[in-house]
């Protein structure tokens, strides 16, 4: 694929389909489509997979095609199966070797597409993303994922331990989508995560996360996002499934393994905190230890090699530690915890 000109942009297209799964979303369809229809470089078509709406959003879809300034636009209608199966649909039926994606609820800035593309070329990238506001109750901030790119050795490493990529900054080409086997339908959530660890644990698929906020994601109530106990288990399994690929990119992949059900935990703890659902707080710290042992014992004992006795002391002298240091760091929060439902 060739870019145009630069003085070419504002009439010209690029071979990019644009993927956008969708269920109930007739309040918001229209701006994620408008977004797209404002692009500097525009792509050649828009695939719109309702995913089992109720409430119009395929209508709203299909009266908004007079207004894409020349992208064809295709909405599809399915039953409910998920976003996954949304957006495996939306590539199985895409004509354009490069996918970019985008959710019913989100939308890009009007250089997203060129500014995507132009670091897609320059070094032949299998996938490239880039940072974007989060907007919550009215109030923006950034989603910094090219600092967390940069971090440490391995951009890979941090991608499986800190989950950075945005699924509507993300830009990837068609051929090694399909060629990692799409999205993973079972998993009710995250399942854009999967697959980009699935896509990028091979090295030759390189990717960047370069240094320009051209993106919005939309934080609203009722989402995939606020299914706190689905996201938590599709996560850990997730976090399972990719450990043994670790040791391809990470000196320490057991640390990392503890590092990121650290992290799905604390997430989901933020979360419940805020709702003050405290007696599900509770319950939600006395489950990480257990499913430390369990990953780590599953990651052990089915995927690395065997330890000798030295190996299986150092296991659990890291257990005792990994766990120590949690609780101390989170000490005061556990204190207001016990504090609010009476129990100190």
């Amino acid at each position: 694929m060739t870019l145009p000109k630069p003085l070419d942009t504002l009439s010209s297209f690029a071979d990019v389909s644009v993927v956008i799964p969708a269920f109930n979303a007739r309040e918001t369809i229209s701006r994620a489509l408008r977004s797209v229809a404002g692009q500097t470089l525009k792509p050649r078509e828009v695939i719109v997979v309702d995913d089992g709406s109720t409430d119009g959003t395929f209508e709203m879809s299909q009266e908004f095609k007079p207004q894409m300034e020349g992208i064809s636009l295709i909405v599809i209608k399915q039953e409910n199966k998920g976003a996954g199966a949304a957006r495996n649909q939306s590539l199985k039926d895409s004509s354009q070797p490069i996918i970019a994606f985008l959710d019913a609820d989100d939308e890009w800035l009007p250089e997203k597409l060129e500014r995507s593309l132009h670091h897609m070329e320059a070094e032949s990238y299998t996938l490239v993303a880039h940072n974007g506001y989060r907007v919550e109750g009215g109030k923006e901030s950034i989603i910094n994922g090219a600092a967390r790119y940069h971090e440490g050795a391995s951009p890979y490493v941090s991608l499986y331990r800190k989950g950075y990529l945005d699924t509507c900054t993300v830009v990837a080409r068609k051929d090694a989508l399909l060629a990692a086997g799409g999205f993973d339908e079972s998993l009710l959530n995250a399942q854009d995560f999967e697959l980009w660890l699935r896509l990028l644990q091979k090295p030759e698929n390189k990717f960047l996360v370069f240094d320009e906020v051209l993106s919005r994601y939309h934080v609203l109530h009722g989402s995939i996002m606020s299914h706190t106990e689905r996201r938590l288990s599709c996560c850990l399994d997730i976090a399972g499934r990719f450990a043994p690929s670790l040791a391809q990119h990470s000196s320490s992949p057991l640390k990392d393994l503890w590092f990121r059900i650290l992290a799905i935990y604390f997430e989901a703890a933020q979360t419940y905190l805020a709702r003050k659902a405290f007696p599900i707080l509770i319950f939600l710290c006395l489950r990480l230890p257990i499913s430390l042992v369990i990953r780590t014992l599953e990651y052990v004992f089915s995927s690395a090699p065997k330890p000798g006795p030295a190996g299986v002391v150092a296991f659990y002298l890291w257990i005792g530690g990994t766990l120590g240091a949690y609780l101390y760091q989170y000490r005061d929060m556990a204190g207001s915890i016990l504090r609010a439902v009476g129990l100190s």
